[in-house]
């Protein structure tokens, strides 16, 4: 098993190997009755990830039975019992699959499922095993890897390890490339790949070759993008990655046996794999230490609170294009390597310090915080005194502000709080940007981050494609808009979509598209429309901040009594400035369209617009009527974005008494969530 390997991956596979077939399984049919011998056929691998919990492929546990619901399915589990070859067998069900369209739309015989084709099994029954340990990283690093599954090769299952390279990505980073030194046998599907220089799992093998040798395996980051939870509910990946940390954590700490833990391993691996090591990083037991301290907080209110901390620790804004960090551990993930010849000690003191006296969404276990900071400042104690220095008064700092935020916050609860209830939370959103391609009927796209008022002018790019057909837009968009609210969406609520087009696109239906849930968008999370980048006219910041303060009236722009009309500049200018322009008719025809510039240009920043009925015979009365009883009813403009959410709920419930609000649009160009004025990028000619 030494052919290609160098001298010192050669150690390093001898030193894990026993630690990865540890918690390696043999994936199967479950077994029938009190059969517990495990002897069905060989579906595929998975591995230990935490106490209970199998990670493995989705096309795994959808073998044998392409017309089954995977997730809920029970399968077999044949795992390593003890440090005496010894081997049990359990049944487990399939808590989750990804994507989760894979339940509604399966690939065919032999084709390859879609990315990232994954699937999360919790074992029904307490037993003791091993787990592997799974990489921080957000991307991987092209250098030696092991990949361990189930084979037969004496027809009997095994678990056994091959070693390769990685050859690079695939899939927009969601799968790695593995190289061709040895082959992926039928079985290996579902099993760990190891990072031979830093002993950390890294993928999960996909498939193989037709050809040979290589093939694919998913990183393991795709867990992020596990399903994200309920308001105010802890999401799966948190918990598993949390379980994961703490059992590393307790096996560090245990003297109650002598058999190597993967701490212990990481401190053995041969020094020339890995050539950043050196004093400017915790040794594996302060690692292992951190995130076992960092798992007993309660996990961040969002993902922008874990960048804000890695880019305070940094230095600088960290790569925007990794999956959104989502717990303590992946803001540590990003810290690796940091810029300006920085420290990696250093940075991730600096950032477990600032964590120590973060805001998190829960009280934590008393005197969790503290012992995280006690850890910092004794680990500290062996790098250098300036740091030290610099430490302690980070966490003074750190308390202060705190406690000046507590302060404020309970003088907002005897106050009432600054923004009515209802309103926006001034959080970072998700921008959606659509370019029409002229007379062609395709569509250049973009999915940002825009900080918000914090960061004034700050976005942060997700990702863009070019030339998209209609048809095809949402699927698209699937994956980015995902990413985008993962950064955004916070414990208590659910990010606002700002999608940013020109007025003709405003009858775009994206308040209508089901993306993950069963549930359109709009009924999830405010979703507002935005005129595209451009500077808007000097009046609108003070029409936007008297709408704001209400009371609203209605003021119909593009019909009288039902017959469409074009809105005079005098007549709009002259209109108060809590006016409410409402739009009836078509947004993408005449004389709406002009209408929609019209009102713009007289700086009103809240308009309302909707996609009207397919039949040119309704009347528009019930719409207009319906909708000053909800600006009478909402009193004030910031209350609107949660009451068009609320409304499409609604109408999506089927209430007869919202049937009006169908297709409605809130038009919403907040001055404070101005988008850069930069002209965007055309796409390919």
């Amino acid at each position: 098993m030494t052919d290609g390997r160098t001298v010192g991956s050669a150690r390093a596979f001898e030193l894990l190997e026993p630690l990865v077939q540890a918690a390696t399984v043999r994936v199967h049919a479950p077994s029938a009755g009190y059969d517990t011998s495990g002897t069905g056929p060989t579906w595929g691998s998975g591995f230990f990830i935490a106490p209970g919990w199998v990670l493995t492929c989705a096309h795994v546990v959808g073998e044998g039975g392409a017309a089954v619901r995977l997730t809920g399915r029970e399968v077999g589990i044949t795992f390593s019992s003890g440090g005496n070859g010894g081997t049990g067998t359990v049944t487990g069900r399939v808590e989750c699959v990804l994507p989760e369209r894979l339940e509604e739309r399966r690939p065919g015989r032999r084709a390859l499922w879609d990315l990232p084709d994954l699937a999360l099994i919790r074992v029904l029954a307490p037993v003791s095993h091993a787990c592997a340990w799974l990489t921080d990283r957000s991307r991987p690093r092209f250098d030696e890897v092991a990949y361990f599954g189930c084979t037969e090769d004496l027809g009997t299952p095994e678990i056994t390890g091959r070693t390769t390279r990685l050859r690079g990505t695939a899939g927009n980073g969601a799968a790695i490339r593995l190289g061709d030194d040895d082959e992926i046998e039928p079985g290996m599907s579902g099993g760990p790949v190891v990072d031979l220089a830093r002993g950390e799992v890294v993928g999960v093998v996909k498939a193989r070759r037709h050809t040979g040798g290589g093939g694919l395996a998913v990183s393991v980051v795709q867990l992020r993008t596990l399903p994200m939870p309920a308001r105010g509910q802890i999401g799966l990946y948190r918990r598993v990655m949390q379980a994961h940390d703490r059992h590393h954590y307790d096996q560090h700490l245990s003297d109650l046996n002598s058999r190597r833990t993967w701490t212990d391993v990481h401190g053995e691996l041969p020094a020339d794999t890995d050539p950043h090591e050196g004093r400017g990083r915790l040794t594996p037991g302060e690692r292992t230490t951190l995130y076992g301290l960092l798992a007993e907080l309660p996990p961040p209110g969002s993902s922008e609170v874990v960048r804000g901390l890695v880019e305070a620790a940094r230095g600088e804004e960290p790569d925007p294009h990794p999956l959104a960090p989502l717990s303590w551990r992946d803001g540590l993930g990003l810290l690796h390597d940091p810029p300006g010849g920085t420290g990696e000690a250093a940075a991730m003191l600096r950032y477990a310090t600032d964590v120590s006296v973060a805001d998190y969404r829960e009280p934590p276990t008393p005197g969790a915080d503290e012992e995280l900071w006690d850890w910092v400042r004794a680990t500290a104690e062996r790098l250098w005194r300036p740091l030290r220095r610099e430490l302690g008064e980070r966490h003074e700092r750190g308390l202060a502000e705190r406690e000046r935020r507590r302060r404020a916050s309970a003088v907002r609860a005897v106050r009432g709080p600054v923004r009515p209830a209802g309103g926006l939370p001034n959080g970072a959103s998700v921008l959606l940007e659509l370019w029409p391609h002229g007379w062609e009927d395709v569509y250049d796209w973009a999915v940002s981050v825009l900080a918000g008022p914090a960061h004034p002018g700050r976005l942060t790019p997700v990702d863009s494609g070019v030339r998209v057909p209609p048809r095809a837009l949402r699927e698209a968009l699937r994956a980015p808009l995902a990413e985008g609210f993962r950064r955004c969406d916070t414990h208590e609520a659910a990010a606002l979509l700002e999608v940013a087009v020109d007025p003709e696109l405003f009858g775009l239906a994206v308040d209508e598209w089901v993306m993950a849930g069963g549930v359109p968008l709009g009924v999830q999370r405010p979703v507002v429309l935005r005129h595209a980048r451009g500077t808007a006219s000097p009046a609108a910041a003070a029409r936007w901040a008297r709408v704001q303060a209400g009371p609203l009236l209605d003021e119909r722009s593009d019909c009288i009594r039902g017959r469409p009309r074009s809105p005079a500049a005098p007549w709009l200018a002259g209109l108060p400035d809590t006016t409410v322009p409402v739009h009836c008719r078509a947004p993408g025809h005449e004389p709406t369209r002009g209408a929609l510039h019209a009102v713009r240009d007289a700086g009103f920043g809240v308009v309302v617009c909707r996609r009207p009925p397919a039949d040119p015979g309704v009347s528009c009365a019930p719409f207009h009527r319906g909708l000053r009883e909800e600006l009478v009813e909402a009193g004030r403009g910031e209350a609107l974005p949660l009451r068009f959410q609320a409304l499409r709920g609604r109408a999506y419930g089927a209430d007869p008494d919202a049937y009006w609000a169908a297709g409605i649009a809130l038009v919403w160009d907040d001055p404070a969530r101005a988008l850069p004025e930069e002209e965007p990028l055309q796409g390919d000619l």
